[in-house]
């Protein structure tokens, strides 16, 4: 259970409901690169120990995607305007954005490792869906929608960074999309614990259920 100071407000207001699992979950990896990893990197998480753990959480759910060959899909940040005008507003309010700027050269925008996608899973063809996006959501102005519809996925269980931007931005519109979003607190990261807990507890009262990684493996292992 989520805790915070106004739980009770919150629960005898009628928030707080759970959502429930569907049968198809897939595994939604959100923006997960150095630039969150690298200590000289302006977008560092690493003075959060939660946060640095973030990624041998997320290790654990992909492996249990894979074990129940459940669908995994990533998303990643690409500008290709050197000018930085395809990230339109965002870029006034966040210069930070040019790191995955194309030709940058400080790396920051590589996949982490343990965590890319395949793309040829043993030979069966297919593999992991990755769409590119610009703005915070993984939705607005990409494919993911349609991608889950011809999966036939209903449920997204949802991890990567930052929980209170892109994480969070991405779980509202799973919920709008009519998807059930099932967000695994440990797999995700951000700059400060205060941030990150009240992102989890706003989001766990309104848009979706915050689940513990050992219920998000266990739905994934199980598969379809």
């Amino acid at each position: 259970m989520l805790t915070h100071p106004s739980s009770t407000s919150y629960t005898n207001s009628g928030f707080s409901h759970r959502m429930g699992w569907g049968p198809r979950p897939a595994l939604l990896i959100i923006d997960v690169c150095k630039a969150y990893f690298t200590p000289f990197s302006p977008l560092s998480l690493l003075s959060n120990p939660d946060a640095e753990a973030s990624p041998d959480s997320m290790k654990r759910l992909l492996s249990a995607a894979r074990e129940g060959n459940v669908p995994v899909i990533w998303s990643e940040v690409k500008y290709t305007r050197p000018d930085m005008a395809d990230a339109g507003l965002f870029w006034h309010k966040a210069k930070v954005l040019d790191v995955w700027c194309k030709g940058d050269t400080r790396g920051l925008d590589a996949w982490v490792e343990g965590l890319e996608p395949e793309f040829d899973l043993g030979g069966r063809g297919g593999g992991d869906v990755v769409v590119q996006k610009k703005y915070a959501s993984a939705f607005f102005g990409t494919t993911l929608a349609s991608e889950l519809q011809v999966l036939n996925v209903d449920t997204l269980v949802i991890c990567g960074v930052s929980t209170s931007g892109c994480v969070r931005a991405t779980t509202l519109d799973t919920m709008q999309h009519g998807f059930r979003p099932m967000v695994v607190g440990s797999a995700c990261g951000d700059r400060t614990p205060e941030i990150h807990n009240s992102n989890l507890f706003d989001l766990d009262a309104k848009y979706a259920d915050v689940v513990s990684e050992e219920e998000a493996i266990e739905k994934l292992r199980k598969g379809w």
